[in-house]
């Protein structure tokens, strides 16, 4: 019996799948097209034919693992628009955690290649794809920290909740997959349990807020005193 013809989408996804794959264990210059066709089950000239070099490729593939990272764990964290401004919070730094561990998620492993050799090819297509991301993580720290607070203000939250997230989480998606490291102190709890590690960053941030916000609605001529 005849093997079932594979179509062109089915093969474009393929080159995909296994272009994620080969650009997050090697990097963009140690990855070749032959052995992304060869996990693809496709030929070069196909995966000429699709994405026309590797540079395109390349980005496509991140593209495509954003793309799907995104649709299985989804920036909201499933948590309703109505809900609690502190619950939103909690979905969205959970969201965050879990595509962080989830070993499929071969994007985050291309951007640390990238970041530790760069190409430049990733650059806009990184920037368009997190712009909505932490824009509604933006939205909700704003209402958090309240209508006075500025623009750098809610960067500066923004920059300290996602260092919580992605620093420890990172370190030690990095060492399991063989980078040099020392293990986490607490590395069953960041690994394991991503649920209480959610709600302790939820719960430190919030505090800060807090405090940011009882500081920002201060009124003037007390906060020297």
């Amino acid at each position: 019996m005849r093997k079932p013809r594979i179509d062109g989408q089915e093969t474009r996804k393929q080159l995909l799948l296994a272009g994620g794959e080969v650009f997050a264990a090697r990097g963009f210059y140690h990855a070749t097209l032959a052995e992304i066709c060869r996990k693809a089950g496709a030929n070069i000239a196909a995966a000429n034919y699709h994405f026309g070099n590797k540079e395109t490729l390349y980005v496509e593939c991140w593209r495509f693992s954003f793309d799907h990272s995104l649709k299985t764990y989804p920036p909201d964290g499933g948590v309703a628009e109505d809900a609690p401004v502190e619950e939103r919070l909690r979905g969205r730094i959970l969201a965050i955690m879990r595509r962080i561990i989830d070993p499929r998620n071969h994007d985050l492993d291309i951007v640390y290649k990238e970041t530790a050799n760069p190409t430049g090819l990733l650059a806009e297509a990184i920037q368009k794809s997190l712009e909505p991301v932490f824009r509604g993580l933006m939205l909700v720290i704003r209402e958090l920290l309240g209508p006075r607070a500025s623009d750098q203000q809610v960067l500066l939250c923004l920059m300290s909740i996602r260092s919580q997230c992605f620093g420890p989480l990172m370190q030690e998606r990095r060492r399991k997959s063989g980078s040099p490291g020392p293990p986490l102190p607490l590395r069953d709890l960041i690994m394991d349990d991503v649920e209480a590690l959610a709600e302790h960053v939820t719960s430190f941030s919030l505090a800060g807020i807090r405090a940011m916000r009882a500081q920002i609605e201060k009124p003037k001529w007390t906060r020297s005193n």
